[in-house]
C-alpha cells in the first residue's frame, strides 16, 4: 500500500524522494531510501550489483511504485499517480539510458534517436532535425540512415543516449550506461552526458559500480542491500535504523562523495 502524501519536498530539489520501500516478490529491493536531487545536479548512485540501484532508479522514474514512502517530481506526488500519468510524465519529461540501447531494428539510427519526439507528435522534419544534431554531438551522425545493425554495441549505445537526451528532459536516468563499454568509449559517453547536463540545466541519477564514471558526479549516494550503505553496515551489526526522511541517504544526510570531474523515455 502506497503511503499517502505528507509534507512537499524542499522547493530547490526537482526530484525527491523518502523512506521508500520496495520488495520483488517478497525479496527486500529497497529498504526505507530517502534522496533528494537538485535541478542540474549529477547525482551517482553507487554500489555493487545487487545493492537496489535499478530499483531505485525505476521507483524515481515512476516505473515501479513504491509499497511504501514518497516520491516527489517539482512538488507532484508521483507515488500517487495512475499508471497512464506515470507514463506520460516519462514520456514528456524523462530521458532514460540503460545498459543495453534497446534500439528498434526496423527503424534507421536517426530514427530511433528521434522516437521520443515523434511519439509526442513532433513533425518528421523538427524531430529529425533534433535527432541529428544530437548523433553529430556523439559523432555517429555519418550513421544517421543505416539500420541499427550496422552498428557496433558502442556506436548502438551512443544512439541510446541521443533518444535519452533529444527531448532535452527535466530529468535522465542513466542505469549503468557504461557498462559494455570499453574505457574511451565510456570517456566519451559520459562527457555528453555531463556537457548536455550542465548546458540545459539537465538533472542525472547515474547508477554505476565503476568508480572513474561516478567521479563525473556531483555528489554520490552508495547503497548496500537496499539501504543507504552506512545504515546497511548498521543493520548488519544489530544497531541503526534505515526508516525516516532523515535516514539512508536523505536529503539532509547525505555528505558529497564524489565532485565534478568535467563539464530518457524509455
Amino acid at each position: 500500500m502506497v503511503a499517502p502524501p505528507d509534507n512537499a519536498p524542499p522547493d530547490n530539489d526537482v526530484l525527491w524522494a523518502r523512506s521508500v520501500h520496495y520488495s520483488h516478490s517478497g525479496s527486500p529491493g529497497l529498504i526505507g531510501v530517502s534522496v533528494g536531487v537538485r535541478q542540474g545536479e549529477i547525482l551517482a548512485l553507487t554500489g555493487p550489483r545487487g545493492s537496489g540501484k535499478t530499483t531505485l532508479l525505476r521507483c524515481l522514474s515512476g516505473h515501479l511504485v513504491p509499497e511504501q514512502g514518497e516520491i516527489w517530481f517539482n512538488s507532484v506526488p508521483v507515488h500517487t499517480m495512475g499508471a497512464v500519468a506515470r507514463e506520460r510524465l516519462r514520456r514528456d519529461r524523462f530521458g532514460w539510458i540503460g545498459p543495453d540501447p534497446l534500439l528498434l531494428p526496423e527503424l534507421k539510427v536517426w530514427e530511433n534517436a528521434a522516437l521520443p519526439l515523434l511519439v509526442s507528435g513532433a513533425s518528421h522534419r523538427t524531430a529529425k532535425a533534433a535527432a541529428c544534431e544530437w548523433l553529430d554531438r556523439l559523432d555517429i551522425g555519418a550513421f544517421a540512415r543505416k539500420r541499427p545493425g550496422a552498428l557496433t554495441r558502442a556506436e548502438s549505445q551512443r544512439v541510446a543516449l541521443a533518444r535519452a537526451l533529444v527531448k532535452e528532459p527535466s530529468v535522465v536516468f542513466a542505469d549503468e550506461p557504461t557498462a559494455p563499454l570499453h574505457r574511451a568509449e565510456r570517456s566519451l559517453l559520459l562527457r555528453t552526458l555531463t556537457t548536455a547536463a550542465r548546458s540545459h540545466g539537465i538533472t542525472v541519477l547515474l547508477a554505476t559500480h565503476d568508480e572513474e564514471s561516478a567521479a563525473v558526479a556531483d555528489r554520490s549516494v552508495e547503497l548496500l542491500d537496499g539501504r543507504h550503505a552506512t545504515h546497511a553496515t548498521h543493520a548488519i551489526g544489530g544497531v541503526g535504523d534505515a526508516g525516516g526522511a532523515g535516514g539512508v541517504g536523505g536529503p539532509s544526510d547525505e555528505t558529497p562523495e564524489g565532485q565534478a570531474a568535467c563539464s530518457l523515455s524509455a
